[in-house]
């Protein structure tokens, strides 16, 4: 579990105090920040770089790689002498899972791609904070940080993983696009809803994901919230379904959704979105409660992406969400191989 977190409107205005005390001689703060935000004063100019701090802009445009974690990681050792103080993100889901894999490369050998999988990390990680800006993904809580590698879409699932420090500022997440706000507002939903209907479900997940998903209930089914009320439960609701799933596990739609990603570069919210619209046969009353939110939000889900696929591309897909064997279990139980057949998943993708 992330050890220290800190809760509320203009609580990113603590980030210099939370850090000085972790601070080594000669040892810079490293800043994975959303390139979103270059050039925003919300953000950038209430960073307060001491000493030899250094600030690393990064795109989201495309899901985090192995490769890029390699990447920073260089920068970061050809750069500076001493390793670093610690790793702070600040961004959504895609820049929280690069600075939580940079944390674990800098006192790991070899590539991220070495660690993808469950408890492959042998050395602890460096200090890292995560400070996430848009609410859902729930990656400023789980233990793992999912990467696209050179053969497959899988995290780095470890003790190591998780943030020793989170502040969750709900002020961080004003101006996030609509479209962009409901999408990663699912991907909580779908946590939600994999992890209480699955087999590995227990007492401690089950009761953090009952209560995320009664908060979206709240923000995107009832509509009776103001926007400062919204942005607050949000962020737990993130919070929350991420704890339920660290405990237990997700299904169909993030299987599915790796899938997608891999060979189309899908983005995750969006893609969880994509996949789930058609898992009535999985999860029938909350894929009708889906619909009820997207209808009322006004918003697209993307149609016709694996129309053009070659059958190499279609066979990619069908084997990168067929190697996530944990997620399958969860969701279908020890008998899954005979329900998600190939034959089944093909079918599935072709509705997308």
């Amino acid at each position: 579990m992330v050890p220290k977190v800190v809760f509320g409107e203009g609580s990113f205005d603590q980030l210099s105090s939370i850090l000085a005390p972790q601070r080594k001689d000669k040892a810079p703060f490293i800043f994975l920040v959303d390139d979103v935000f270059v050039g925003d004063e919300k953000i950038v100019d209430r960073i307060n770089l001491r000493f030899n701090d250094k600030m690393i802009f990064v795109s989201a445009d495309e899901e985090p790689k192995t490769s890029q974690v390699d990447e920073i990681v260089k920068e970061i050792k050809s750069e500076f002498t001493y390793k670093p103080s610690g790793i702070i993100g600040i961004g959504g889901g895609t820049i929280l899972d690069l600075a939580k894999a940079v944390a674990i490369m800098l006192t790991n050998k070899g590539s991220a791609s070495d660690y993808q999988g469950w408890d492959l990390v042998p050395n602890k990680a460096i200090y890292h904070v995560g400070i996430p800006t848009i609410s859902g993904t729930g990656a400023e809580v789980s233990r793992t940080t999912v990467l696209t590698g050179p053969v497959k879409k899988l995290g780095i699932n470890s003790d190591y993983t998780p943030f020793d420090q989170v502040i969750l500022d709900p002020d961080l997440t004003i101006g996030v696009p609509r479209n962009q706000w409901f999408y990663t507002g699912m991907d909580c939903f779908i946590h939600c809803v994999e992890s209480l209907n699955g087999t590995f479900l227990n007492a401690f997940s089950q009761s953090y994901g009952e209560k995320a998903y009664d908060l979206c209930k709240e923000i995107f089914v009832d509509g009776n919230l103001s926007c400062e009320e919204a942005r607050a439960k949000l962020m737990m609701a993130s919070w929350h379904g991420g704890m339920s799933i660290a405990y237990s596990q997700v299904g169909v739609a993030h299987a599915m959704s790796y899938g997608l990603s891999y060979v189309l570069g899908t983005k995750h919210g969006i893609g969880n979105c994509i996949v789930f619209n058609h898992l009535e046969e999985f999860y029938p009353k909350d894929v009708a409660l889906f619909k009820q939110m997207v209808k009322a939000h006004n918003i697209d889900i993307p149609k016709g992406l694996c129309k053009d696929l070659s059958e190499e591309e279609m066979d990619t897909m069908i084997d990168i969400a067929l190697s996530l064997v944990p997620l399958w279990e969860n969701a279908l139980g020890d008998n899954w191989e005979s329900i998600a057949t190939r034959e089944k998943l093909r079918s599935l993708y072709l509705k997308m």
